[in-house]
């Protein structure tokens, strides 16, 4: 079997920064065993998978280790392989996926992504939160999969070194951990999820499809500058509209060749 296979940097301008996501193009997908096998072989945060359905698209994601209902910067990486490799005339796509449909746009700075947000609530923290964080923790929400811990400080969520041992055993797909913006962001963020085999994700856009509406609520603005502050570093241009999250990023293409298995 063989399959195209690319391999993008997203929610970045620069290679070797933002979040690399391994996209693969099938005519009919595969058993889910293989699908999860090549995402093991790629070892990044996320691999999309990617179906033609009609005039739109389908669309999966898969961790080196469990598929996963949602996948920004993966979804953002497909959207530039359609719009840029497989059908360059277009202006928009559509992805259907298990999180429903996602339409993804051209725009100035790359690509607008059109997600569900994702209600936040206030929550107490699971024990064992703070100490695998190394750090006293603000605020704690619950967003449905994630907990989110907010710091006192930007400089804060920069100098975490967590337990990522302890983050694994806590009852939860993963923590972000975000703060108040600093350097002209609006907010600051790093997400950890090594129970689904991501120790720390780079830059994660489904974690902003709760930060989003959290921070527009606290800083009473919709529009929002976000970073994630992993090693690779990542910015997000943010716009809340209702119970959707546009999120706005570039891609650059890294590899593109044929795999084969």
């Amino acid at each position: 079997m063989q399959a195209r296979l690319f391999q993008l940097d997203a929610f970045t301008s620069r290679r070797f920064s933002g979040n690399p996501a391994a996209v693969m193009l099938f005519e009919a997908y595969p058993d889910a065993s293989v699908m999860q096998a090549l995402a093991a072989e790629n070892n990044l945060a996320e691999t999309a998978f990617v179906v033609r359905e009609g005039d739109d698209y389908r669309i999966r994601w898969f961790t080196p280790t469990v598929e996963v209902p949602l996948c920004g910067h993966a979804t953002l990486a497909s959207a530039a392989v359609v719009l840029e490799r497989l059908e360059a005339g277009r202006e928009t796509v559509t992805f259907h996926s298990a999180s429903g449909p996602l339409i993804v746009r051209r725009s100035e700075r790359g690509y607008v992504m059109d997600f569900p947000v994702r209600r936040w609530k206030a929550a107490e923290a699971p024990e064992g939160l703070a100490e695998a964080l190394g750090v006293a923790v603000a605020e704690t929400l619950w967003d449905g999969f994630n907990f989110i811990a907010r710091l006192g400080s930007a400089d804060e969520v920069r100098g975490l070194r967590p337990d990522l041992a302890a983050i694994g055993r806590l009852p939860c797909a993963g923590v972000v951990v975000t703060a108040a913006g600093d350097g002209g962001y609006d907010c600051v963020s790093r997400y950890f999820a090594p129970a689904k085999g991501i120790p720390e994700d780079p830059v994660t856009g489904g974690a902003h499809c709760a930060l989003v509406p959290f921070w527009a609520e606290r800083l009473r603005k919709r529009e929002l500058h976000a970073f994630q502050a992993s090693a690779r570093g990542g910015e997000l241009y943010c716009r809340l509209d209702g119970d959707r999250v546009h999120l706005e990023g570039a891609c650059v293409f890294y590899l593109e060749g044929v795999a084969r298995w």
